[in-house]
């Protein structure tokens, strides 16, 4: 038996889901800065949908509690490295 060099099918990526609606989280709370760390990169930029695959309603409640845990001072607005 020969191994053969095959293309990768990209169709075969994993499909891309919504954690708050698998998981029946309602409410995002801006104090949990930890939660509100998996949404931002490294930088301090907020992901945007179609690479964490949040739905778009969620997606408005995460950017809304990240702006208001960084007016607080829970998240920095710019840093150098986050992570």
């Amino acid at each position: 038996m020969t191994l053969v060099n095959e293309p990768i099918n990209r169709d075969q990526q994993k499909k891309k889901y919504c954690r708050f609606k698998k998981n029946g989280i309602k409410y995002i709370d801006y104090k949990d800065a930890n939660f509100l760390l998996k949404f931002v990169n490294e930088q301090g930029k907020i992901l945007p949908r179609r690479i964490t695959g949040t739905s778009i309603k969620f997606q408005k409640k995460v950017s809304q509690a990240v702006k208001r845990a960084r007016h607080i001072g829970l998240l920095p607005y710019v840093t150098d490295s986050l992570k």
